[in-house]
């Protein structure tokens, strides 16, 4: 797919892009850059928080808020 940039440094998604990625008018994108900055990814930013769901496997220990600050001070030297 192809699209033109206009001369205000706008952009038209293509429609079939658009309808892959769920998106319509008002929806915002972000543009990633790959790690040698040659190229760049377009993302959704719509989609719910709760896509995020079971992403990462479930702690194995509960750390409590104490602990993260004994921690934090150990490292720290305090």
């Amino acid at each position: 797919m192809q699209a033109t940039i206009t001369s205000k440094g706008q952009i038209t998604i293509p429609k079939k892009l658009r309808n892959h990625l769920n998106l319509s008018t008002g929806d915002k994108v972000e543009f990633v850059l790959d790690k040698k900055q040659q190229s760049a990814s377009i993302m959704p930013l719509h989609q719910s928080a709760a896509l995020l769901k079971n992403i990462l496997p479930k702690p194995k220990k509960i750390v409590t808020l104490e602990d993260m600050d004994d921690a934090i001070k150990s490292k720290a030297g305090l």
